[in-house]
């Protein structure tokens, strides 16, 4: 696998934080967004250079990443995204499908006039973006339509856990991005569970999330094959 481009890192100047937020901020962006492969070299010489910092900074990010599972750090050799596992999407999907099920029944259970609102205006901004082909703001608005269902449980672990377990799946999944009608179909799904939670039917909103979550896992042997640099053996 080549290098990885650092040209298509976010300029650290524009972000908020400390330095060391902005770096890591700034790396994690391209791992999750693939700007960054999986499998690719991270060079820390060329990001320090492309960013106009010292190896500090930099080598903070990698070891914090790799903590999270984004980056594979060999002693004297490098740095590279990590390969995407078939088995461990496989296990965070299961941890996800458990807390969206979970959270989507509270959702339909304590349903408010303001959470439907919020949730309408996104699916519009969905629809919005499909007929856009704006991959990016429809990913960040479809993270956003979990987040409302998250949130409304009152819960403050639960958003950050499920952002945790669903890095390397996010990362899966814009793999299908390209796949022709993918983008309609994740909003067919989102609006079913909108009216599910609507019709205050509890089955039905459990049973439409857990479809949903599936999606995935469901085509994640046949994306392997399409793609099997990316993916480890």
């Amino acid at each position: 696998m080549p290098d990885a481009d650092v040209n298509k890192l976010k300029d650290v100047k524009e972000l908020d934080g400390p330095l060391a937020d902005r770096v890591y901020d700034a790396v994690k962006s391209a791992i999750l967004r693939l700007d960054f492969l999986p499998g690719e070299t991270i060079r820390k010489s060329s990001v320090c250079t492309h960013l106009g910092l010292s190896r500090s900074p930099v080598s903070d990010a990698l070891s914090r990443l790799s903590g999270e599972g984004l980056v594979d750090i060999y002693p004297q050799s490098g740095s590279r995204v990590s390969r995407l596992s078939v088995a461990a999407i496989h296990e965070d999907s299961f941890l996800r499908e458990a807390l969206e099920v979970a959270a989507v029944r509270h959702a339909t259970e304590h349903v408010t006039d303001a959470m439907l609102d919020a949730l309408d205006r996104n699916i519009g901004v969905q629809l919005e973006m499909v007929e856009e082909m704006d991959d990016d703001t429809f990913i960040a608005t479809d993270t956003a339509f979990h987040e409302i269902i998250m949130q409304s449980t009152n819960v403050s672990r639960l958003w950050p856990t499920v952002r945790a377990v669903s890095q390397n799946v996010d990362r899966a999944r814009r793999l299908l991005l390209p796949e022709e009608g993918r983008l309609a179909e994740t909003v067919a799904e989102h609006s079913e569970i909108v009216a599910a939670i609507r019709n205050r039917d509890v089955a039905a909103a459990e049973e439409a999330m857990r479809r949903h979550v599936r999606e995935l896992p469901a085509r994640l042997v046949p994306l392997a094959e399409a793609y099997p640099d990316l993916f480890s053996s």
